[in-house]
């Protein structure tokens, strides 16, 4: 044994060569701290091994190496100095690997990604089997390559190719690599330490000149300066376009590869060090690293629902054939688990399966789905206007008009025709659950279950867990939820649940400075362009359909009168009854149509500002922003101390999967966390004088005096 660690070894795999494999403890390798020490340690033995001729590099798991280990990266990056120290370091420790006095061959399998890329980037040759997956998703967590990927990459696939592959984060097949000439060859998996082992053997017997192969990786990058210019300019635009100014990341990607083109090894690395360390400090890092966190910590809870499952929904039913019900049994079947689609007429049914081939249709022109999956999908669905045809499902999706009258009908006619054992959720977006439970006489089995609209895009599900709901329903709606493809988040029963309860005081804020004149595109433009949301307010109401958004607000006002009274003199109740329902009738806060080429088209209307009494107040981006944002972080921490979301990881996966809330920020605690508790409160303490909604939870002010965190 040449050198035995915690998360690897080195010995000899025959005489003359050496195998260095990653086995951690863990399910996957990846690089933390500690692994990154021993990683160092190894290669020094290595380079003082006598007899040896090769070496190649391999993984015990399934997969090579997924990364760093990200749970390091907020602490790490708290302290600058370490974080300068930490990667420098680093970063050498790939500089080892790359410096052996003899051949090295990476086995690549499963996933090669950051950290575990830039591994194989260090040695000489890459040999991948057909399950191999590579690419440096860094910018993702709002960074970039830093064990020098920005560096090797332009060496190894040319600075075009590598430019894309780091600026968009974008994972590779073996074959996408090897055709760039990232990978030297791709065989079967049972081949893979085989075929390793005999490139190394070519390349110490002097078949292959590795010595060839590495050289240009020390040097400055083989391209000239047209060439360079030329690909630097395009990738500019592209980022300038793709990412805007919100996130840095990819911006400091071209940089770096700029900054350390015509320098050799040790001086493209600084660049990138430098670089890399700049990006830890930016709020953009923070929030997305975050993001990774918070959406490990929900998929880790939901896969613990799962397992505890005892009912597994292996066929299904949906009520009503609307957009929503369509879109649910669509999805359901996608994912392989046949749907019955009831209505109590033929024309919805015909609409549903209309709806369902579209989707397939374009599923089949972008190249995600074949003709076969396509026949195979919509055989899959059952459209029906008889009861009985639910005799026998394991699960019915009710998502009928969001009426609580019609709604405890058919769930109680549901209950009387379905088996004893089957369960039953509402797609409901606020009708409380414990009053539609009422409708059955097991409420045990039945919960909510919020899909967003369109279903088979957007990626959250809310479970709504009523008083009475079993700990066996919620589990087993959770695991029906990821068989679909869904994040699934439980939440507890409340008005509104989790997304629209913390959406509408948004809302409201907007509605309130409408009353005062303020132009609503004007809004929309700071909320868009400048907060990052996909949609403004005014849009979004338009998107959701204002009739929608008005029944909402009457029944938020029921659960919450004195924080959300209903104004009937707002502009969302009178763009109700002056019918403008917004995109679905083409008309709302704007006008809706297509232009000659059959684009969808979105204008101002002035009879808008004459019915909303719009007369051009001014007020500066920054008041917008508050207006808007304090409400909406003032009752997402409302939801949490009441129980309703479990973490603040889990609500701000809910507002980034739900509404779009900019990953760049992070999500609402995020966000609180990045403006500072005791900053937000000064913020929000300048504005209570205009209702509840603005005024914060006497939990927040203790927290911001405290010096605490949502996320401790």
């Amino acid at each position: 044994m040449i050198y035995q660690g915690e998360s690897l070894r080195v010995d000899f795999i025959e005489p003359g060569y050496a195998e260095l494999q990653f086995d951690a403890n863990g399910s996957v390798n990846k690089f933390d701290q500690k692994t990154l020490e021993e990683f160092s340690a190894a290669l020094t033995e290595l380079a003082n091994t006598d007899a040896l001729k090769g070496v190649i590099v391999t993984s015990s798991k399934p997969t090579f190496i997924v990364g760093a280990d990200i749970t390091e990266f907020l602490k790490l990056f708290a302290d600058l100095d370490k974080t300068t120290t930490w990667v420098a370091k680093a970063s050498r420790v790939f500089d080892q690997l790359e410096d052996l006095p003899v051949p090295t061959v990476a086995a690549v399998k499963g996933f090669a990604l950051g950290g575990g890329c830039e591994t194989l980037l260090a040695c000489d040759y890459r040999v991948a089997d057909t399950s191999a997956t590579v690419g440096l998703p860094e910018v993702k967590l709002g960074l970039i390559p830093g064990f020098g990927g920005t560096m090797r990459l332009p060496r190894v696939i040319g600075p075009d190719n590598a430019l894309e592959w780091i600026t968009t984060g974008k994972n590779n097949s073996a074959e996408e690599a090897q055709k760039v000439g990232f990978i030297d060859a791709v065989v079967a998996p049972e081949k893979l330490t085989e075929a390793a082992l005999k490139v190394a053997k070519q390349a110490a017997e002097g078949e292959l000149d590795w010595r060839a192969k590495r050289e240009p990786k020390l040097q400055p990058l083989q391209a000239n300066d047209t060439e360079l210019t030329m690909t630097l300019t395009t990738a500019k635009g592209m980022v300038a376009a793709k990412a805007g100014k919100h996130y840095p990341a990819p911006h400091a990607a071209i940089a770096a590869i700029e900054n350390g083109a015509r320098q050799q090894r040790e001086g493209a690395l600084k660049a990138e060090n430098e670089a890399f360390v700049k990006l830890t400090q930016t709020d953009a890092c923070r929030a997305q690293v975050g993001i990774f966190l918070a959406d490990q910590a929900v998929k880790g809870k939901a896969k613990k629902y799962s397992k505890a499952a005892s009912k597994e929904i292996k066929h299904a039913a949906v009520l009503g054939a609307g957009i929503m019900g369509g879109g649910i049994a669509y999805q359901s079947a996608y994912k392989g688990v046949p749907v019955v689609m009831k209505d109590i007429r033929q024309e919805a049914l015909d609409l549903g399966m209309k709806e369902a081939g579209k989707i397939l249709s374009k599923a089949v022109q972008r190249g995600k789905a074949d003709n076969a999956k396509m026949i195979k999908v919509l055989s899959s669905i059952t459209p029906t206007l008889l009861d009985d045809a639910l005799k026998g499902v394991d699960i019915v999706v009710e998502a009928v008009v969001e009426n609580p009258n019609v709604k405890g009908k058919v769930l109680a006619q549901t209950e009387a025709t379905v088996g004893d054992d089957a369960i039953i959720v509402s797609n409901t977006s606020t009708i409380s659950i414990d009053a539609l439970a009422k409708n059955l006489n097991d409420p045990s089995r039945f919960c909510g279950m919020h899909f967003f609209n369109p279903v088979h895009k957007m990626p959250l599900v809310e479970i709504i867990r009523g008083e009475k709901t079993s700990d066996e329903t919620v589990a087993a709606v959770v695991a029906y939820a990821l068989k679909l493809g869904k994040t699934p988040i439980v939440v507890n029963d409340c008005p509104g649940f989790l997304v629209n309860r913390v959406l509408f005081p948004y809302l409201a804020g907007f509605a309130g400075m409408l009353k005062e004149g303020v132009d609503f595109a004007a809004i929309d433009k700071v909320m868009e362009k400048q907060f990052g949301w996909p949609m403004g307010p005014a849009y979004l109401s338009d998107v959701v359909g204002i009739d929608t958004a008005d029944h909402c607000t009457k029944v938020m006002a029921e659960g919450f009168p004195s924080r959300m009274p209903r104004d009937e003199d707002n502009a969302i109740a009178k763009l109700a009854a002056a019918d403008r329902y917004g995109q679905k009738n083409g008309k709302g806060f704007y006008q809706y149509g297509v232009d000659k080429k059959g684009r969808p088209t979105k204008e101002k209307d002035d009879s808008v500002y004459q019915l909303l009494n719009i007369d051009g107040t001014e007020k500066s981006a920054d008041e917008i922003i508050a207006r808007c944002m304090i409400p909406m972080v003032n009752e997402t921490i409302r939801c949490l101390e009441e129980g309703i979301v479990g973490s603040a990881a889990e609500a701000d996966m809910a507002m980034l999967y739900g509404l779009g809330f900019p990953p760049f920020r992070g999500g609402p605690f995020r966000y609180l966390e990045t403006l500072g508790l005791d900053k937000f409160v000064a913020l929000a303490d300048q504005y209570a004088h205009l209702g509840e909604i603005y005024q914060v939870t006497d939990g927040l002010r203790e927290k911001a005096k405290s010096g605490g965190s949502y996320f401790a």
